[in-house]
């Protein structure tokens, strides 16, 4: 008890001598970096968990994708790090002569790696079974999902774009990053004065692509946007795209079922695989089907790589519906939502300092506190997943985009660059940072740098304050 009273005494006697001046000179940092107003700040040291520096570290801010650190951990404990995604194939029908006569019934159960490749294997399965044509329908059986397909806080002018996808059970995602619920339209110029080609990955899924743009001389500028109208699976392309510079965007699917759907039957037709009298429509798959093919996807263990590292808003919804339907059987948002809630409480977060919309951050009515970030921070560090969480951050100055994510291109510095392990946040007016930083003493903390209400970009002032974090401790 001595023993343990002393090491306490010598504890507060440095963290009296020495952090006034630490305090003082960060202080200073911030305030010219950051101001006083709509900021907030919180240092730990993550071994005790103590505070050891805050700033309005109280106040509920909007976290924007740090709150992608939450959901990522509640959703390693929930669902397990080999959790895998599943969609499964199934036919009522029977072949006859080389003809598949009957439906093909896609079942999901949310898998964001679900892409083109998938389909070719469906199509060499048919082949090698015989089957050259297919008389039957495309059901998609999507009830593992309930509820809107869009998190509440999107804004309508952002449903367009890839960070707000609509969530489906049964996706498709056109790229590595696995940006399930979206489509790469590709824009190729032609001849000068004319509409450029448009392509497609993974396919051709039926959205109506309204080709409004025109092809410039190379020395013009490429102002090309494209843009899925509100509520309409109309895709407008406009602007100038110029001689010898291709242009490449990710739109979202206004209905990734049925889009999904689509894009397999192109992709079988291309495969010289015909379908005859074929309808595309929802419909759960009945008792009396079969078993075809059954694809898992890369264990979440894999999979929360691209969801921390890229901020992958379509894995973030997937697991938050993924996790209400696993705990409560409702595959909603609501209910995984109130699964992230649960878990937070029970491993001591103050979730009365949590308001939560979606489990991406995008939704300007999330709050949390900087001193609540740096908590979940200094907790997990205890939690079993840990290593893999920690692996998923963002690494600071890293340039391989699998290692550095969002954070390769800052803290580029030599004597900066892997110091900085953390999740980054933005949506308009809103930059933050949430992580772990190792200070110039080796020592590694637990920080968080919150702002909003900016009228500028704030992310080198934010850099500048972590900085002095690495300095000054």
């Amino acid at each position: 008890m001595i023993k343990r009273y002393t090491a306490l005494i010598t504890v507060l006697f440095m963290f009296c001598y020495v952090h006034p001046i630490q305090a003082k000179s960060l202080n200073e940092t911030i305030q010219q970096y950051l101001g006083t107003d709509n900021i907030s700040v919180s240092i730990r040291d993550p071994e005790t968990g103590e505070i050891v520096y805050e700033k309005n570290g109280d106040v509920g801010m909007k976290p924007a994708s740090t709150l992608k650190l939450l959901t990522a951990a509640s959703a390693l404990h929930t669902l397990g790090e080999q959790h895998r995604f599943q969609t499964d194939v199934y036919t009522d029908g029977k072949i006859e002569n080389g003809e598949l006569v009957g439906n093909l019934y896609f079942k999901g159960r949310g898998d964001p790696t679900f892409q083109k490749n998938n389909f070719l294997q469906i199509a060499d399965i048919l082949k090698v079974l015989g089957v050259h044509s297919i008389r039957g329908n495309l059901y998609g059986d999507d009830l593992h999902f309930q509820g809107a397909a869009l998190s509440p806080g999107i804004a309508k002018d952002d449903e367009s774009y890839y960070y707000a996808p609509r969530i489906s059970a049964l996706t498709m995602s056109p790229d590595q990053d696995f940006d399930a619920g979206t489509m790469i339209v590709h824009v190729k110029p032609t001849e000068i004065g004319n509409k450029p080609m448009i392509e497609f990955e993974p396919n051709d899924c039926g959205m109506i692509f309204i080709n409004q743009a025109k092809t410039v001389a190379s020395n013009e500028k490429n102002t090309i946007e494209i843009i899925r109208k509100h509520r309409s699976n109309e895709v407008v392309i406009s602007g100038n795209i110029p001689v010898g510079e291709p242009h490449k965007d990710w739109v979202t699917l206004y209905d990734p079922t049925l889009n999904t759907l689509i894009a397999f039957k192109k992709t079988l037709e291309e495969a010289g695989v015909s379908f005859y009298d074929t309808a595309i429509e929802r419909k759960a798959v009945p008792k009396n089907a079969v078993l075809l093919y059954t694809k898992h996807s890369l264990p979440l263990e894999v999979l929360v790589h691209p969801f921390l590292k890229l901020s992958n808003n379509s894995i973030a919804d997937i697991l938050v519906k993924t996790m209400g339907q696993t705990v409560y059987g409702h595959g909603d948002f609501k209910s995984g939502l109130n699964v992230i809630r649960y878990y937070g409480e029970q491993i001591g977060l103050n979730m009365e300092f949590w308001q939560l919309e979606d489990g991406s951050g995008i939704s300007y009515k999330n709050r949390t506190t900087a001193n609540e970030l740096t908590n979940l921070l200094v907790i997990v560090r205890h939690e079993p997943y840990f290593p893999i969480f920690f692996s998923s951050l963002p690494v600071g100055g890293e340039k391989k985009r699998e290692i550095g994510g969002s954070l390769r291109e800052r803290y580029l510095d030599d004597h900066l660059k892997g110091r900085v392990f953390a999740k980054t946040g933005h949506i308009s007016g809103v930059y933050t940072l949430a992580g772990y930083v190792k200070a110039k003493s080796g020592k590694m903390y637990a920080f968080a740098v919150m702002t909003q209400n900016q009228q500028k970009n704030k992310i080198k002032d934010i850099d500048k304050v972590v900085e002095a974090m690495m300095e000054q401790y």
